[in-house]
């Protein structure tokens, strides 16, 4: 999907995204997703997000 945003919003959004170690399209998913909980449109049929990033470390063997 083609997304046209102004290039200060992307640049804040990747930013922000980064902080939080998301990718900007997790960052925009992550942001959609609370927007829509908030409003009451979530549909109830919606997984949740899927944890990113490394996966915790296992204890040594």
């Amino acid at each position: 999907m083609l997304l046209r945003l102004d290039p200060a919003v992307h640049d804040a959004l990747a930013r922000w995204a980064s902080d939080e170690l998301r990718s900007a399209n997790a960052q925009i998913e992550f942001l959609l997703r609370r927007a829509l909980a908030e409003a009451g449109r979530l549909p109830k049929s919606t997984s949740p997000l899927p944890r990113r990033g490394r996966p915790p470390k296992s204890p040594p063997q």
